[in-house]
């Protein structure tokens, strides 16, 4: 599968993952064989958060035996940001997924708390061993400016932001910004919140001729167009083994210039919108 930096200067990573948000709700062993199944197709990043319920507890279960292959990550809350409560969150992550240290620690969303205190709560996680790297999520042009400002250039790994066909909106300004800055995108949500393109749109048949051409799924002809430019990555979530499966396939699948092409007409961009849309 193809790799991407994660950050300045992180390691390579899969550009695609695995998404957990909802994995806790459904039946748990068919969650950890899924799981299983994108990591030995190549899907070692793994991103969860505190917020997810009881996702972390079925992941600890699923990477039991394997944790050096995998690049892990969670997140913490806004209301537990503080420098005291990042930290004690972080620890209480640490011990639901049964590991010693995180690949990378975000703050899930902006909150009231100074970033000042959350990125002296990230350093001192990092100064312990208990987290090799830090980002954030849901962070908009203005947020990531004054993050830069606090924090200084090259200490912001990651940026996990909504991003599908039908939601291009980082694309005007936070994956440019990104990009400069050698942060990581990572897109969640890649397949839409239960708005995929139906075949019978005009969308979808584009995806579906380009998807026949390629002997591959209109899924993974969407993965591969989203993570088209060098900083973007993604992490779809899967309900099954073969879910996960088709995903790692769209790591290995490219596009050419004039499918990217038509694939930016059938699903326009649109007008940059007042705020990064996030759910």
């Amino acid at each position: 599968m193809l790799t991407k930096q994660f950050g300045r200067n992180g390691p390579q990573v899969p550009v695609i993952g695995q998404g957990t948000w909802y994995l806790d709700r459904g039946d748990r062993k068919t969650a950890i064989a899924a799981l299983r199944r994108g990591v030995d197709a190549g899907m070692t990043h793994i991103d969860t958060a505190e917020m997810y319920g009881d996702a972390e507890l079925v992941i600890a279960d699923a990477i039991a035996g394997q944790r050096d292959k995998i690049f892990l990550v969670s997140k913490v809350l806004p209301n537990n940001a503080s420098r005291r409560g990042t930290i004690t969150a972080c620890e209480r992550s640490l011990k639901r997924l049964k590991t010693d240290r995180l690949d990378c620690y975000l703050l899930h969303w902006r909150g009231h708390y100074p970033l000042a205190e959350t990125v002296a709560a990230f350093d001192e996680l990092i100064a312990a061993g208990k987290i090799r790297s830090w980002g954030v999520s849901n962070f908009d042009v203005d947020d990531l400016d004054e993050l830069l400002d606090v924090a200084g250039e090259g200490k912001i790994a990651c940026n996990q932001v909504l991003y599908h066909l039908r939601e291009r909106a980082i694309e005007h300004a936070v994956i440019p910004w990104c990009a400069q800055h050698a942060v990581a995108v990572v897109a969640y949500s890649p397949f839409g919140h239960n708005d995929f393109p139906s075949p019978e749109t005009k969308g979808g048949a584009a995806l579906q001729s380009i998807a026949d051409a390629h002997k591959a799924t209109v899924r993974q002809v969407a993965l591969s167009f989203l993570t088209r430019d060098p900083a973007v990555l993604a992490i779809p979530k899967a309900s099954s083994g073969d879910h996960a499966a088709e995903n790692a396939a769209a790591g290995h699948l490219r596009l050419s210039d004039s499918e990217i092409a038509a694939l930016d007409k059938a699903f326009p961009r649109g007008p940059k919108p007042r705020s990064l849309p996030m759910l």
